[in-house]
């Protein structure tokens, strides 16, 4: 059985759906049009955006490459 993240970990995990978000709501792209693009599902997508579970790092890379940044843009916090 695996004991929750700590807090410090789930405030960066918010921060990183919320750069998402923003970078897709920049771009004028729904969840769905971006998870295709991204060759992932338009759940995985939510997901990271909501911070609702971790999101691999192969997720992150192809959202990252689908949005035309680096995945430093979306992990980078400060």
């Amino acid at each position: 059985m695996s004991a929750d993240p700590p807090t410090w970990v789930l405030a960066h995990r918010r921060r990183i759906g919320d750069r998402i978000r923003e970078l897709r709501a920049e771009r004028g792209l729904s969840q769905e049009r971006l998870a295709e693009m991204a060759g992932v599902s338009r759940y995985s997508v939510y997901r990271a955006e909501n911070a609702t579970h971790a999101t691999s790092i192969d997720h992150l890379i192809q959202i990252a490459d689908a949005l035309g940044v680096d995945l430093a843009v979306l992990v980078t916090t400060s």
